[in-house]
Parts: C-alpha cells; sequence; structure tokens
C-alpha cells in the first residue's frame, strides 16, 4: 500500500484521529508545539472560546498576559480540526511583521505579512493593517471573500460605528471572529454595544433599545449584573493576580509636566482654529491638540501633510492663513518641556528604558534630542 513508511502511516492516522473528534474535549493544537508551552490561562481561554463562545470572544486580558498567544492558540486549534483554512488578521501597522513572524515561528502557522494585491487571494493566512485592507484597490477584493477566522488586534479602535474602519470590519464575511483590546470594560456603554455587535449582531438587542434602557439609565458592564452576564458571554479578562502566576511588581508613577509658554501659545490656537480648513473627520481639533501636548514636530509634520493632501486634491486651494500661523508658534517653540523631563528620568534610572510615543514624527525627534546629550 502507499504507507510503506510507518512515520508518514503513523502522522496521517493522527491527523484523521483529531479531525474525527465529533465534540472539543480538550486542545489538540498544543501537541504540535512542542517547543513552546502555552501558559496555564492561555490554554484556559482558547478552550473556553471554542467550546463556550463558538469562535465569536473578545480577547480582553491585561496587558501582559499573552492575548497574542490565545489568539494562536485559537487560530492553531481551528486548523488542527481542519475548522478554518481562509484567515485574515488586522493588526496595527507597526505590528504585521512582527505578527506574520510570531505565527510562523510560534505556531507554524504560514502567515503572510500582505504587500501586494494579489496576496489577499492567494496567502491563506493574511496579516495586513486595517488601513491598508479599506483601501483601493484591497477593499473590494477582501470584502468580496469568504474568511473562516478573523482576528482583529487593538479592537478598541472600533468603539466607534460611525467610523469608516468600523463600518468596513463590520462587512467583513467571516465564519469566527477574535477581537483583541486590553481596556473594553473602561468604555462607555454604547462603545461596548458596538464591540460586541461586531462580533454577534442582536446578542445585546437592538442599538435603541439598548441604548434606551442602559445608557439612558447610566448602567454600566460593572454594575449591571444583567449585562454583565451577556458580555462574559463573548469576552474573557484575565487580570495579573488571578492568574496563579508570580508576576513581577509593576511601580507606576504618573508626572505631569507643564506646558512651556510657547508650547501653551500653540495649543490655545490650535482649540481656537475657526477657518476654513480646520476640522475634519480626517484632520481634528482633537489630534492636533494631542500632537501638542506630544511634541511640536507632531504637529509640523500633520499640518505639512494636509496642505500637500488639500493641494494634490485641487490645483486652486488657497491654504487657511491660520495654518502659517500655527506654523510661525511651532518655529518660537525654544524646547520641548516633555522631553526635557524625559531626559532628567533617564539619567536618574541610569539602565535600559524604552520610551512609547504614539507619533513618529516625536519618536524621531526624541532620538535626535538624546543623541544630542550623549544617549
Amino acid at each position: 500500500g502507499p504507507w510503506t513508511n510507518w512515520d508518514l502511516y503513523h502522522l496521517a492516522y493522527e491527523t484523521e484521529k483529531s479531525l474525527l473528534v465529533p465534540t472539543f474535549d480538550g486542545l489538540q493544537a498544543p501537541k504540535h508545539l512542542s517547543h513552546f508551552t502555552p501558559l496555564p490561562h492561555q490554554l484556559e481561554v482558547a478552550q473556553n472560546v471554542i467550546e463556550q463562545m463558538n469562535g465569536k470572544a473578545i480577547l480582553a486580558d491585561e496587558v501582559g498576559l499573552g492575548k497574542t498567544i490565545e489568539a494562536g492558540l485559537i487560530l492553531k486549534e481551528y486548523m488542527v480540526r481542519g475548522l478554518v483554512k481562509k484567515v485574515l488578521i488586522l493588526v496595527p501597522a507597526s505590528l504585521v511583521s512582527q505578527w506574520a513572524y510570531e505565527l510562523n515561528t510560534k505556531f507554524f502557522i504560514p502567515a503572510v505579512a500582505q504587500k501586494k494585491s494579489y496576496s489577499w487571494e492567494q496567502a491563506d493566512v493574511i496579516v495586513s493593517s486595517i488601513d491598508t485592507a479599506k483601501r483601493s484597490p484591497h477593499r473590494d477584493i477582501v470584502l468580496n471573500l469568504e474568511y473562516d477566522l478573523i482576528i482583529i488586534d487593538e479592537a478598541h479602535k472600533l468603539k466607534n460605528n460611525k467610523t469608516k474602519n468600523y463600518e468596513f470590519a463590520q462587512r467583513l464575511k467571516k465564519k469566527f471572529c477574535l477581537l483583541l483590546t486590553a481596556t473594553p470594560v473602561q468604555n462607555k456603554i454604547d462603545e461596548i454595544f458596538n464591540l460586541v455587535s461586531l462580533l454577534k449582531p442582536g446578542h445585546l438587542g437592538n442599538q435603541s433599545n439598548f441604548e434606551e434602557y442602559y445608557a439612558s439609565k447610566n448602567r454600566s458592564a460593572e454594575s449591571d449584573e444583567d449585562l454583565k452576564a451577556l458580555i462574559n458571554k463573548v469576552m474573557v479578562r484575565n487580570r495579573r493576580h488571578n492568574t496563579g502566576i508570580d508576576w513581577p511588581k509593576r511601580h507606576v508613577r504618573t508626572i505631569f509636566v507643564e506646558f512651556n509658554e510657547q508650547e501653551q501659545a500653540l495649543y490655545n490656537d490650535i482649540e481656537n482654529w475657526r477657518g476654513q480648513d480646520a476640522f475634519t473627520s480626517a484632520f481634528s481639533s482633537l489630534t492636533l491638540k494631542r500632537e501638542a501636548c506630544s511634541s511640536r514636530e507632531a504637529v509640523y509634520y500633520s499640518l505639512k501633510k494636509h496642505v500637500e493632501k488639500r493641494q494634490k486634491e485641487n490645483e486652486h486651494y488657497i491654504k487657511d492663513p491660520h495654518i502659517d500661523v500655527l506654523m510661525d508658534k511651532i518655529n518660537h517653540i525654544p524646547f520641548n518641556s516633555k522631553a526635557n523631563k524625559a531626559l532628567e528620568l533617564i539619567k536618574e534610572i541610569d539602565d535600559k528604558v524604552v520610551i512609547f510615543t504614539e507619533y513618529r514624527a516625536s519618536q524621531m525627534y526624541l532620538q535626535w534630542f538624546l543623541q544630542q546629550h550623549g544617549i
């Protein structure tokens, strides 16, 4: 017969046996991960999502507990069982390569980082940013495909159902879906409704009835037992203290940094801007104010990019004069108050330090600034 090689026969037999299991009585995936042992709470989450939640869940463990590992385990389990083949993973642009690498090296899942439009149809497991996926020519291709499983990282960014990202995610065709977020219970009640509705439309009723019953009466997911029970049917949330693991202690210190006079003037001018260019949904007052709290470079880059975009769209575009006012304010900022404070802390710590910043322009400025001070 064809099975003259015992190892091949044994492999084929085990594969067939795993596919014939009529119910999910324990996970099969860990047997295929000999070089890597998931933590007990991660195994528990994977089993719970598959057995109790039918593969539709919000993974909301606290930061550092391994939501990516949990998602990888669930994906691997479904693939081992032959229930999932076509997979779309939407993550922040900066994490696309990391996700693809980890799925390949830890789980032996042939994930591909999206680079060309033909990748959508050719690759079974594809990792992309939502901004890439929703743009032409990718959008139509992605929306026409039927996915067995969709994973969305940092799903709290989809909390507003009026955004294009939410509308895009809602239209994706899927059998199973995982939403990864560390902060769902801190969201407003309507934001929780929007996230749950991406997974299981109708699970919390229709929006108007839900808002009338819960939002208008200031109920919360923490205080209302009925709502909590409904949410717990689609959400898993582990905290560090209930994993049974002896985690290193985390010390948090909040340091308030005051604007200098020129930074405050820039912030005030952004807040008071009411000109023709002020503000569209993609170019909002809130975004510019947050950038002003980060660095003058972040504001400068946003304004410059906005003007270039408008000029490209309309050759007769006339720049709002207030943009020049803001640029002038930027030029008169003598130093970055936060950067100075960061430098002070780094010298005080005298050890390895990781700095997180939301804006690339701020990151590049910090790199230059610290190098100027011998760091």
